[in-house]
């Protein structure tokens, strides 16, 4: 995974400090805070049923654009 150095003023690194978790790393800790959820996150919000209906859902939204492109 490709890495990129950032700057950060004083009070602005000790916010971020502050809001680290145990054990997680800076990089964590800013998708946190920037609102992206890891798959590890969200894992068992859907229940079996609804998996099946978005799946579902998606496949039908998929045909319809495989269609309209061959049409």
């Amino acid at each position: 995974m490709a890495t990129k150095t950032i700057s950060l003023d004083e009070e602005v690194y000790e916010r971020l400090k502050a809001r680290k978790k145990e054990g997680e790393s800076f990089s964590e800790t800013v998708k946190r805070l920037a609102g992206e959820r890891s798959w590890n996150e969200v894992a068992g919000i859907l229940s079996e049923r609804e998996v099946r209906d978005l799946e579902s859902t998606i496949e039908e939204g998929r045909t319809r654009s495989r269609e309209r492109r061959t049409s």
